[in-house]
């Protein structure tokens, strides 16, 4: 069944459906986390500059910042805008609450629990040797729990609901069971069960998975229900929008041992990782082609509408990135690019040019109808989208040039010292790009504040077109 539900039909199962408070409480946290992320960022940028502001302190060294860094974005930032988006989505979508407020409440806190007795556990060295794993032993179980509690109180309504159901919904459900068990078989299995290279197979799954079974579904999910409704109109074709589900669910599981190319890990187990990975591209490009259907024919949309405009642009990266995913998994393009600055430029295109696009455009969709007060400042929201896409362009075209640049100092064996002063200038753009990326949101909070200031004043009327 396509998203065709609009607001109204949503308002008319009264007040209440929503807990608007909530959503914005999510929304909060998880730019909070923003900035934790992006100050740890900040770090490992100065330090390859080499000049570390911190020093003398282990707990603050470049190592667990960066992990510091990378667990912030996916369980700080993305997680919580998540959270909120799915409190505002999944009871419009099924015209039912979910299942209760209070665990809904409870489950923020816990939430907040787990995210920040994570960085303290990785600021004082208990991280576990998993990339996004890395989450202290004792704080798992209490994470998997969480994740079980999410997906009892969505799952709630959808199951009530009768007929067919929306694929924003689909995306939803897949996506409660996939992280639960993502989560628990990276974090569970390589610490107790699996060692060697069975425990790198798993690693590498798990990384992979964290962003195509977790973060991956839900962003889709969230597209096909707020595309359409900004749009005022039906997904382009619900053929496509089945053969991008399924196709996610059938190829993406096996991507992750890509990562772990030319190591002791069958061959056989590295091709069909391969093939999957390529296979996905053509998955992607199908959602792709279906969003520009919709699209089609609103296409001022783009630059009239800032939500749309984030959209559609984390579209464009989407398939950019995949696109880049399915030339580097292959053994002759991995030969120059591995370890090198490429995959880091890889990893900030996807999480940030992806994911947080999508994320930040919801938060200026959903900002004002959460205050009741239009923006600020359209300017200001307009200098927030330039600042972080060129930051994050400039960031990825860098990174993509110094790690094809380090590939070749590598291969022709030249002094190590070597590929670090060619790298210098590449670090130097990086910096200045990360810099352009903060103030993006550094002005997107200060329209917040101001916007939330205006929402204190008593005003006559509250206007839908005004808002975005």
């Amino acid at each position: 069944m396509t998203t065709t539900l609009d607001e109204s039909s949503a308002n008319t199962a009264g007040p209440g459906l929503v807990e608007e408070r909530l959503v914005l409480w999510y929304f909060l946290a998880a730019l909070t986390y923003l900035f934790i992320s992006f100050s740890g960022g900040l770090m490992m940028a100065l330090q390859l500059l080499q000049w570390n502001p911190i020093t003398g302190s282990e707990y603050f060294s470049p190592g667990r910042w960066r992990m510091v860094h990378t667990n912030a974005i996916a369980y700080g930032f993305l997680a919580n805008s998540f959270l909120g988006a799915l409190h505002w989505s999944i009871p419009r979508l099924t015209l039912k609450p979910v299942l209760s407020r209070p665990l809904s409440y409870f489950i923020f806190i816990a939430w907040q629990v787990v995210v920040v007795s994570t960085a303290v556990g990785i600021l004082m060295g208990q991280a576990q040797g998993v990339e996004w794993g890395e989450t202290p032993v004792w704080i798992d179980p209490l994470a998997l729990v969480g994740l079980a509690l999410v997906s009892i109180n969505f799952m709630a309504p959808i199951v009530k609901t009768r007929g067919p159901l929306y694929v924003s919904l689909w995306y939803f459900m897949a996506a409660f069971v996939w992280t639960f068990l993502t989560y628990a078989m990276g974090n569970f299995m390589p610490q107790y069960y699996v060692s060697g290279t069975s425990a790198g197979a798993v690693a590498g799954l798990f990384i992979h998975d964290l962003v195509g079974l977790f973060v991956t579904p839900l962003g889709w999910g969230l597209m096909y229900y707020f595309v359409p409704i900004l749009l005022k109109k039906p997904i382009w074709s619900h053929g496509l929008s089945l053969v991008g589900f399924w196709g996610l669910a059938f190829f993406y599981p096996l991507n992750g041992i890509h990562h772990f190319l030319y190591t002791p890990i069958p061959d056989f187990l590295e091709y069909g990782a391969i093939v999957s990975t390529i296979a996905v591209e053509f998955v992607v490009t199908t959602v792709i082609i279906n969003f520009i259907g919709t699209i089609w024919g609103d296409s001022r949309a783009i630059i009239t509408n800032l939500p749309i405009r984030w959209f559609f642009t984390g579209m464009t990266l989407y398939f950019i990135t995949c696109a880049q995913c399915a030339m580097q998994v292959t053994h002759t393009f991995q030969k120059l690019i591995h370890f090198t600055d490429w995959v880091v430029g890889h990893a900030h295109l996807v999480m940030f040019g992806v994911f947080s696009m999508w994320l930040l455009g919801i938060m200026t969709y959903l900002f004002p109808r959460l205050l009741k007060q239009a923006w600020y400042s359209r300017s200001l929201c307009e200098w927030h989208y330039w600042l972080s896409t060129a930051g994050i362009l400039i960031m990825f075209l860098d990174l993509t040039l110094a790690g094809i640049f380090q590939g070749f100092f590598w291969a022709s064996l030249q002094p190590w010292e070597v590929s670090i002063e060619g790298s210098y200038p590449f670090w130097v753009v990086r910096l200045f790009a990360g810099l352009s990326m903060i103030a993006g949101q550094i002005v997107f909070v200060y329209n917040l504040w101001k916007t939330w200031r205006l929402s204190r004043q008593p005003r006559s009327s509250y206007s839908d077109a005004a808002l975005a």
